[in-house]
């Protein structure tokens, strides 16, 4: 299946109003730290299955949904929970990293 790509209109009914959470990563195809961070998102979307579903949307064609939360910088990964930002970090960290910022944006360890 992969990591779905999100536009607008995807965007605000599966994160926003469909309240799931989510960690989206804001990237563009040219950036060399997103081609670098998006094996990571891939596996991460498998290891999360059921707790946190992983979303992607293209700066380049989303840009207004990058805008509303303040994305300035590439890669910038948000994770979002009950349609709202808990938590974020830009550029691309390890797996095992992202699981961290995942489990303390949700109240884990």
């Amino acid at each position: 299946m992969g990591v779905e790509i999100l536009n607008k209109d995807s965007f605000d009914s599966k994160i926003v109003e469909g309240r799931e959470t989510a960690l989206v990563d804001f990237y563009a195809d040219w950036c060399m730290p997103c081609k670098i961070f998006g094996p990571v998102l891939e596996s991460l979307s498998e290891d999360l299955k059921g707790k946190v579903n992983c979303y992607k949307v293209n700066v380049d064609k989303d840009g207004e949904v990058a805008s509303r939360f303040g994305v300035m910088s590439i890669p910038t990964v948000i994770l979002f929970k009950d349609g709202s930002k808990v938590d974020s970090f830009t550029g691309s960290l390890p797996k095992e990293k992202v699981k961290s910022f995942i489990d303390k944006g949700l109240g884990g360890k």
